[in-house]
């Protein structure tokens, strides 16, 4: 009986021990973010310094503006209105069934929400397909920014064979059979001739339109402070110091517009893709890939260029591993195309709980989604 009494005793004493740790945990933690939403309660130019490595081209991040009236245009610009219909009519293809739309989609924050594309034929690209929200701040193109302009990136997605397979030369002839276009291009251009040059710059002009809707960090950095949780303030500053995210990801749109390499190249591999590699030709360039923005970031998955990542925590573990990518064999030593990992990529040392409010965070970007109907296809 005096064993059972002093085994109580013990049980009692631990979970009193524990209760108390608990709770002393609790007002740490508490005091801890007390002190971060005071600082974060401040002007801007006042908040902590992030993180940012010797190099790296970086901006303050800002808030985007609350009242964009680009959508406007597509009714009170007849450039932008043609290239409305243009990118909604899946006659561009050369089987009349596939629009940019098709993969494009707004009712998915602009993306198709699969792992790779599917076009022409049922067939499959290679890449995970990019969101067009707030497409006009790219100088590049593409993953691998092997395009400069609007008009020189969408002939590659119109002529290919497993995305649109359309002739784009007769691209023209075929939409000036049709007496809604010869109207359109009437108001857009002042004639009726429609040739591809017209049709890339209303395609164009449509696409600049297509921007990321406020969301509640816009709020917070409007001075609403109240619109974060504590986790999501602690998350914040975890972004920009130890996570070290502003090295890429700054500035209003979160990205630096540039390209790193994460890892993921899959060098002699069955994956490999090269990225920037196959444009410059520059070893340097190996695996190398757009950084994308962080806007709407919860409605564009997956993520990666290879649409890896389905879930957060996969993607903040994978970069609090720092994601070593060092030679191991003599030939990969020697070789001087074996990929390396962008030197502003290092071991985080994330806690869990640190994790989890990094994710709180980065679930902030994302605002209400836009609802888009589809225009009447001209006839």
């Amino acid at each position: 009986m005096r064993k059972t009494y002093l085994a109580i005793g013990a049980i009692i004493v631990l979970g009193m021990m524990s209760f108390s740790y608990t709770n002393y945990s609790a007002q740490v933690f508490k005091s801890y973010t007390d002190s971060l939403r005071s600082l974060y309660s401040r002007p801007i130019s006042q908040w902590p310094q992030p993180t940012i490595d010797s190099g790296a081209v970086w901006s303050e991040m800002a808030a985007i503006p609350k009242d964009d009236t680009s959508w406007s245009k597509s009714d009170n610009d007849p450039v932008t209105r043609l290239g409305m219909f243009l990118f909604f009519d899946p006659k561009l293809s050369g089987s009349s069934q596939i629009s940019c739309s098709s993969c494009h989609d707004p009712d998915l924050s602009w993306q198709d929400g699969r792992v790779i594309a599917l076009g022409n034929d049922h067939l499959q690209g290679n890449r995970n397909t990019q969101s067009l929200l707030n497409v006009f701040i790219y100088p590049k193109l593409f993953w691998d920014g092997r395009a400069t302009s609007f008009e020189s990136q969408m002939v590659e997605p119109l002529s290919a064979h497993h995305e649109m397979n359309m002739d784009v030369p007769t691209l023209g002839e075929k939409l000036s059979k049709i007496k809604g276009y010869q109207t359109l291009f009437e108001k857009a251009y002042g004639s009726p001739e429609i040739d591809f040059d017209k049709i890339a710059k209303a395609l164009t002009a449509f696409q600049t339109t297509i921007k990321s809707r406020s969301t509640r960090f816009d709020k917070f950095m409007s001075g609403d402070h109240d619109e974060f949780t504590n986790d999501e303030v602690a998350g914040l500053h975890l972004f920009r110091t130890k996570a070290r995210c502003m090295n890429c990801h700054s500035g209003p749109y979160l990205t630096d517009t540039s390209f790193h390499n994460i890892g993921l190249t899959y060098y002699k591999r069955k994956f490999e893709d090269l990225g920037l590699y196959n444009v410059t030709k520059k070893n340097e360039d190996v695996g190398r890939f757009r950084t994308p923005s962080l806007r709407e970031l919860e409605r564009t998955r997956p993520w990666m260029h290879n649409g890896l990542f389905d879930n957060l925590e996969g993607v903040v573990n994978m970069y609090n591993s720092g994601m070593p990518q060092k030679p191991k064999t003599e030939e990969q030593k020697n070789d001087p195309m074996f990929p390396k990992t962008d030197r502003l990529l290092k071991p985080l040392n994330l806690t869990q709980q640190e994790k989890k409010q990094l994710v709180a965070f980065l679930n902030t970007l994302t605002g209400v989604p836009y609802r888009m109907r589809r225009p009447e296809i001209p006839k």
